[in-house]
């Protein structure tokens, strides 16, 4: 069996589109008819749907992880590097609605397991704990759990973000810092 990597491709697209469309109640029929490919074909690169939403959530933490480790310099010190990191996760976030609204429907979804979210998310959790582990370390980050005070950071930015998209107009460069320094003053280090 010759798999496509670009049908594939496809197939995640359209589950994405479909799952922030209609949740997970759309059919491995209609995410096949949606990506152009025959149902059968679909279970070739998926033998369940679990499977499917597994790689669509897969698909969007590789995105995230490049975003966020794109201008990652070890060069610059503790406080900078979180500080690019709270802007990049901003701009992660604000700059495509839909995939925004996919890892938030995702995050929240039954089928994939806590195991299974570590799992695929683990290259970037690792990075975002060494990260507060370094800042804190530096004494500019307050004590804590990273984990939790990255997931705190991370699900600020989504919640006001997602609040912020009911304003007809785009994010400020003003409301961008104003978010970023709310980030920065709940973590830092007094």
């Amino acid at each position: 069996m010759d798999l496509s990597p670009d049908k594939r491709v496809r197939i995640i697209a359209a589950a994405s589109r479909l799952i922030v469309r209609n949740g997970l109640q759309c059919s491995m029929a209609a995410i096949a008819e949606e990506a152009g490919v025959a149902t059968g074909s679909l279970y070739n690169y998926f033998d369940s749907k679990e499977a499917l939403v597994r790689g669509v959530y897969g698909q969007v933490a590789e995105v995230m992880t490049a975003h966020m480790a794109a201008g990652d310099h070890q060069s610059s010190g503790p406080a900078a590097r979180v500080a690019a990191y709270i802007a990049r996760y901003i701009d992660f976030i604000w700059e495509d609605e839909q995939r925004s609204r996919l890892f938030d429907y995702l995050e929240n979804s039954p089928l994939i397991s806590l195991g299974d979210a570590r799992a695929i998310f683990g290259p970037f959790v690792d990075s975002a704990i060494a990260m507060i582990e370094e800042a804190q370390a530096a004494g500019v980050v307050r004590a804590g759990p990273p984990t939790l005070i990255a997931s705190f950071v991370r699900g600020a930015i989504r919640n006001f973000v997602k609040r912020r998209r009911l304003l007809p107009d785009p994010m400020t460069s003003d409301e961008r810092a104003m978010l970023a320094s709310m980030c920065w003053q709940a973590i830092a280090l007094r």
